[in-house]
C-alpha cells in the first residue's frame, strides 16, 4: 500500500481516521472545505471548537468527528498568500508538520489533507503542492507508524497540480 496517495473527492467522505481541516483561526467554521466539514460534522464540532478558544496560523488542534466517517478531525490554519513576502511557505509547512505531529501523539494511522490555503487563502496550487508533498514525505520518512496519507483534491485544477 503506498503511503502517500492523491485523488479528487470531498474529504467530508473520506474512510480514514482522521481528516484535516483548512479552518481559519475561530476554528468556529467558514467557506470551502472548513463549512463543508463543520457542516457534515454536525453541531457538536462547533461546540468542541468553541471550547478550544481558536488557532494560530500554522498550527493545529485536535477535535472528534461527530458525525463524519472519521473519528477525528485535525484543524489547521493555513497562511492567508501575500505574494510569499511574509513566511507563506514556513506556516504553510508548519500546518502539515504540525497536523503530522498530532496525528502521531494520537496514534493516528491514516488521514486525509485537503489542498490546504490554495482556496480562498490563494496560495499558487503548485508552489502549495510542493511544500504538501515534501513537508509530508520527510515526516513519513522519520515516522512509519503513520501508515497513509491521502491528498483530497476539490477540484480538477488542484488534482492535476497535486499530482
Amino acid at each position: 500500500m503506498p503511503k502517500i496517495e492523491v485523488k479528487l473527492g470531498d474529504i467530508t467522505k473520506e474512510r480514514v481516521e482522521t481528516i484535516v481541516n483548512a479552518a481559519n483561526t475561530s476554528l468556529l467554521g467558514g467557506g470551502g472545505v472548513d463549512g463543508a466539514i463543520h457542516r457534515a460534522a454536525g453541531p457538536e464540532l462547533l461546540k468542541e471548537c468553541r471550547a478550544i478558544g481558536g488557532c494560530k496560523t500554522g498550527q493545529a488542534e485536535i477535535t472528534h468527528g461527530f458525525n463524519l466517517p472519521a473519528k477525528y478531525v485535525i484543524h489547521t490554519v493555513g497562511p492567508i498568500w501575500h505574494g510569499g513576502t511574509r513566511g507563506e511557505d514556513a506556516l504553510l509547512a508548519d500546518c502539515y508538520k504540525n497536523s503530522l505531529k498530532l496525528a502521531k501523539e494520537h496514534g493516528i494511522k491514516t488521514l486525509a489533507f485537503p489542498a490546504i490555503s490554495t482556496g480562498a487563502y490563494r496560495f499558487p496550487i503548485d508552489r502549495a503542492s510542493r511544500i504538501a508533498r515534501l513537508t509530508t514525505q520527510d515526516f513519513l520518512s522519520k515516522n512509519p507508524e503513520i501508515e497513509k496519507v491521502t491528498f483530497v483534491c476539490f477540484s480538477r485544477e488542484v488534482y492535476e497540480g497535486y499530482l
